[in-house]
């Protein structure tokens, strides 16, 4: 028996979004009294694998077959499906990103197994198997019992911590794949630069209609950038045209967990809140002291943005020159 993470990886490198994966499987692979075993697919060197085994990793299977180039969801349903019986796992751990929201319904359903999105607590318990999520929007949470023998759970962003527990390096190949079946054909790749994906930054900066105007953004942006950051936006922000839709932050925008969230000029309308209350420390800046967002938040600036933000800027230049 064993706890089966598969490991997504970026051009072939980690993120510490899959550490926290790790981490987290390492630790139901202890309550359950088995072992952890990290499946990569995809072309990652040797030093990279081995950083998985300082999370918790007993064992690391990796697969380099040029077909993972194609990313063909069916392809990479069938391979982990495949690697999870060889390992006989009784629980298969993926994140809760684009990818794992695409392969875990399919895994499921390939296994007959049961199945908890968007879990953020360890097992209440292994035996029964009873997971914790967010539900209703993030205003309560559900236990939720998966009596299957294998169970699939995706791992909400930052709803575990990043734990050191290194083991000897356990790397095996995995060949026995045949990508004839792959249907997908990859002609062209273009890739967004000299911007922070949102869903992928650790820092995002928002604002809201307490912003005033789009006149009022540069400082927003300049903030973001000093910090390494993304921006984002609420829904009415985005709405009204003062900044793309691509930046719409929500349960009707995009879905992010960043390390931090800074609010500003944003009230909180739980529908914002749903798509952004997964995030590790929120900051919030508003005028009103009974904004939503400060209930949400761990650390609040009642306040004018407009006041506010220079004094953030200027601070954050004087960090970032030391």
């Amino acid at each position: 028996m064993s706890v089966l993470v598969y490991t997504e990886n970026w051009d072939g490198k980690f993120k510490n979004s899959t550490f926290e994966l790790v981490s987290y499987a390492c630790e139901v692979a202890k309550m359950a009294g088995t072992q952890t075993v990290a499946l990569s697919l995809g072309k990652v060197d040797r030093n990279e694998l081995e950083k998985l085994s300082k999370y918790g990793a007993d064992k690391i299977i990796s697969s380099e077959n040029d077909a993972f180039k194609a990313l063909d969801n069916q392809f990479f349903t069938r391979v982990i499906s495949d690697v999870a019986i060889q390992e006989k796992a009784s629980v298969i751990v993926i994140s809760n990103n684009n990818t794992g929201k695409a392969l875990a319904p399919a895994i499921s359903v390939r296994l007959k197994a049961g199945i908890a999105a968007g879990v953020n607590k360890l097992p209440v318990s292994i035996d029964p198997f009873i997971v914790i999520k967010r539900a209703f929007s993030g205003n309560a949470f559900a236990k939720v019992a998966i009596k299957t023998g294998v169970r699939v759970i995706t791992l909400a962003r930052n709803s575990y911590m990043i734990v050191g527990n290194e083991r000897p390096a356990v790397i095996e190949s995995y060949d026995s794949i045949d990508g004839s079946a792959v249907r997908t054909v990859v002609n062209d790749v273009q890739k967004q630069s000299g911007k922070i994906l949102l869903t992928d930054a650790d820092i995002v900066v928002s604002g809201g209609r307490g912003m005033k105007s789009p006149e009022n953004w540069p400082p927003l942006v300049e903030l973001a950038e000093l910090l390494g950051a993304a921006t984002a936006c609420s829904r009415p922000v985005s709405d009204e045209g003062w900044r793309g839709h691509e930046e719409h932050t929500g349960q009707t925008g995009k879905i992010i967990a960043p390390d931090l969230y800074i609010a500003i000029g944003i009230s909180g309308a739980t529908q914002h809140l749903a798509g952004v209350s997964a995030s590790k420390y929120i900051v919030a800046i508003n005028t009103d002291k009974d904004a939503p967002i400060f209930e949400a938040a761990q650390y609040g600036i009642v306040g004018d943005a407009q006041k506010v933000l220079p004094k953030l800027v200027e601070a954050a230049r004087e960090m970032k020159s030391k």
